[in-house]
């Protein structure tokens, strides 16, 4: 038989479920610039620069 989840059980649950949709909404618009889409094949240092830059501009356009 299964227990009740309490009230801060399930607040706890929202929480959780809206950080994981920002994350994936974030992924998902790292996606539309290709960077996650496909391996890189380029020096590691150059990924991290674009990468870097990328999600600064993903970030700036949400005001974080």
């Amino acid at each position: 038989m299964r227990r009740a989840i309490t009230e801060e059980q399930k607040e706890h649950n929202r929480e959780l479920a809206s950080f994981r949709m920002r994350v994936e909404n974030k992924i998902r618009e790292l996606k539309i610039f290709k960077i996650l889409s496909y391996v890189y094949r380029n020096f590691q240092k150059k990924y991290n620069m674009r990468f870097n830059i990328i999600a600064g501009l993903v970030n700036l356009r949400h005001g974080f």
